[in-house]
């Protein structure tokens, strides 16, 4: 048996009809031909997948669509729309925060939840001090990023380019 749902991909509106045990990876990829989340480990363990779900960071290979019937998601291309880079899609850029490129569609969307988060107040489990205004240390960028992997090791550019991002997006030298 089939279900309809309703989704809103990169401010476009979709109607799909779907077996109920479709993953949104797998909606967003063969359904409807998204190719920037990446089926990495299908197991929601590496975040290749993680697109925003209704603003909030989401690894798309571990929710069923019909759970997400009506939501707004965005991904890393909804990111750029009409083609200009936002502020960490540039920083990644500027600062060479990829090398193979299969993480780098879910690591910016994941950096840029993670950079409202910290904007938002909100904690992570190595905030020091939860009365003080938030700090994005490494540390901290490091713990809010740990669910996203890269197997070419570019951690120390990611870090870079989201702290840049992070700083209104000037470059640091």
């Amino acid at each position: 048996m089939a279900y309809p749902v309703h989704l809103v991909v990169d401010g476009q509106e979709h109607d799909l009809t779907v077996d109920p045990r479709t993953t949104l990876l797998d909606a967003l990829r063969d359904h409807l031909g998204v190719m920037s989340p990446k089926k990495g480990c299908d197991h929601g363990q590496c975040g290749a997948c993680t697109v925003l779900v209704d603003g909030r960071r989401l690894n798309s290979c571990l929710a069923l669509a019909v759970a997400h019937d009506g939501a707004e998601i965005v991904t890393a291309e909804g990111l750029a729309p009409e083609g200009e880079l936002s502020a960490v899609q540039r920083a990644f850029v500027e600062q060479d925060a990829f090398q193979c490129g299969y993480c780098t569609p879910g690591q910016v969307c994941s950096a840029t939840a993670m950079l409202q988060e910290a904007a938002d107040g909100r904690p992570s489990v190595v905030t020091a001090d939860l009365d003080a205004p938030l700090d994005l240390t490494d540390e901290e960028i490091r713990e809010r990023l740990s669910g996203n992997l890269c197997r070419c090791g570019a951690y120390v550019n990611i870090v870079a380019a989201v702290r840049q991002a992070a700083s209104g997006g000037e470059q640091e030298r």
